[in-house]
């Protein structure tokens, strides 16, 4: 029996086997949120019901201590998972003592040298639930439209867009390298299948530590035969909507414990807005409104308001932290007015972080210069006045990859696409059309000083069937932070690897 299963057993006797994620006791009763990996629920250990034996024993436990609960199934719409059990009886595993994790806030490489730990909070347990859960609606989605998942190599000779940021390792005498993407083998096994996708670990050596990398990441990248670019966004748009709409069916208790505004994610209905290049600089630059909204007017609105909203938070926070301090109130209301007040800490956080990037963003904004790729922060700047992602496409072949194809009408152009989620959180696609005549590619190969004879095998792609495809990649990790509203891809996978980080 596991928490998911209490709602077809009400008034019954059932067992449940987990951890304890906190307890708290009166003189006759013992409250234990037990969790099981599956949810949690409240037990009620009772005096009366466990006998003088097992509830002293009950008083005894600490967190995380490993127990099994039997007792009756009890209907709770007031707690989580809307059940409680009034327990008839106790059995422990073990009675942890000293978890080095409490309700306190621990800073965060505390919590990342702990990791093995912190996974099994309430938060990180609901962030690898959504994980579990975009895992499978990407599987669902290509496996509903005839896409084999077929598997890449991790050991590669060559690199798939340059050789800068790459892993190196000995390969039997021979260098080799951890994967940046699959997706050259992902065009080949595209020729022989006609839609396929992969779905595997990517390696980064960014010496990067931003909120967005990852040196060990999960890629998702399809790729299709007899598809242009246009085709590919309109895939790129259904599998976002279809695993974003998954997600919001299946996980509305996670995405509650995260306290994600889900209005914000039921967007993906609209259709993405799709603009080239230019238009987006355009945007970008103040130069062109969109609905009558301004990018750079936007930005100086925010931050007003955000001076106003900094000034009512601390006001709150103020208040409440002096009405515990006077004494005099309930247990239930101090723990209530407690945790308002750690929720309003963070949203300061956050609000403060923004006040001081805001006015670089718009430095950065007013001086794009044209040709550039867009930095971290010309994507949180042009995806604010969109409520939904969208698409830039047609960008300058020069900050593109040497396998993107040529704009057959405007040779200035390679005819790449990403999509930028909204709430800041970026690029979390990238894709476009492959060039399909050997001698550009031959040319795009020496252009990027690579060397020529890894590539013989790709080039085989033009020399014998060549037809027009496409495709995209994915990151897990972004998409996971966007859907969750997550600060840090660190959170959105369980053993997170980047710059100066190996252990645990």
């Amino acid at each position: 029996m596991n928490t998911k299963q209490l709602k077809g057993h009400i008034g019954q006797i059932v067992t449940l086997k987990g951890w304890v994620a906190n307890r708290r006791e009166s003189k006759t009763v013992v409250f234990i949120n037990l969790r099981d990996g599956q949810g949690m629920c409240q037990c009620i250990l009772g005096l009366e019901g466990l006998g003088e034996g097992l509830f002293q024993t009950a008083k005894t436990l600490g967190q995380e201590s490993s127990i099994s609960v039997t007792g009756k199934v009890v209907e709770d719409t007031r707690q989580f998972g809307g059940f409680e059990l009034n327990a008839t009886d106790l059995k422990v595993y073990q009675n942890a003592k000293d978890y080095p994790i409490s309700n306190k806030e621990h800073g965060i490489e505390f919590l990342i040298d702990h990791r093995h730990l912190w996974i099994r909070s309430r938060r990180q347990w609901a962030i690898m639930r959504v994980r579990n859960c975009i895992t499978y609606a990407i599987h669902n989605f290509f496996q509903g439209q005839d896409f084999v998942q077929m598997d890449a190599p991790i050991f590669t000779g060559n690199a798939a867009e340059g050789t800068t940021d790459l892993f190196e390792t000995d390969y039997y005498g021979k260098p080799a390298y951890l994967t940046q993407s699959g997706q050259l083998y992902g065009e080949a096994m595209a020729l022989a299948m006609g839609k396929i996708y992969t779905f595997g670990p990517t390696f980064r050596a960014e010496k990067s530590k931003t909120r967005r990398h990852l040196s060990e990441f999960w890629m998702i990248e399809p790729e299709m035969a007899f598809c242009d670019i246009f085709e590919n966004m309109d895939t790129i748009e259904s599998f976002l909507r279809s695993v974003v709409q998954e997600v919001l069916e299946k996980c509305p208790d996670e995405l509650k414990i995260l306290n994600r505004d889900t209005s914000n994610l039921e967007t993906v209905a609209k259709k993405f807005p799709r603009l080239s290049y230019d238009e987006a600089v355009e945007i970008l630059k103040g130069n062109q409104d969109v609905d009558g909204k301004n990018t750079l007017l936007t930005i100086e609105e925010d931050i007003k308001e955000n001076a106003v909203r900094i000034i009512e938070i601390e006001e709150d926070i103020a208040q409440r932290e002096a009405a515990i301090a006077a004494g005099g109130m309930k247990k239930g209301a101090i723990n209530f007015n407690q945790n308002k007040i750690d929720t309003l800490k963070q949203e300061l956080k956050q609000i403060e972080e923004d006040q001081r990037n805001m006015p670089q963003w718009l430095e950065s904004a007013r001086n794009f210069e044209y040709g550039n790729d867009f930095g971290g922060s010309d994507e949180t700047v042009l995806t604010r006045l969109f409520d939904c992602p969208i698409m830039v496409y047609d960008w300058p072949h020069e900050i593109k990859a040497f396998y993107m194809k040529r704009n057959p009408d405007d040779q200035r152009f390679a005819r790449g696409v990403d999509v930028l989620a909204p709430e800041g959180y970026g690029e979390i696609v990238g894709g476009g059309e492959r060039e399909t005549s050997e001698e550009w590619l031959v040319e795009k190969i020496n252009e990027h000083k690579l060397p020529m004879d890894v590539f013989q095998w790709y080039l085989d792609l033009r020399r014998y069937g060549s037809v027009p495809h496409s495709g995209f990649g994915l990151g897990l990790e972004r998409l996971v932070a966007w859907i969750c509203k997550l600060d840090h891809v660190r959170e959105t996978i369980p053993f997170p690897r980047y710059y100066g980080r190996l252990e645990p």
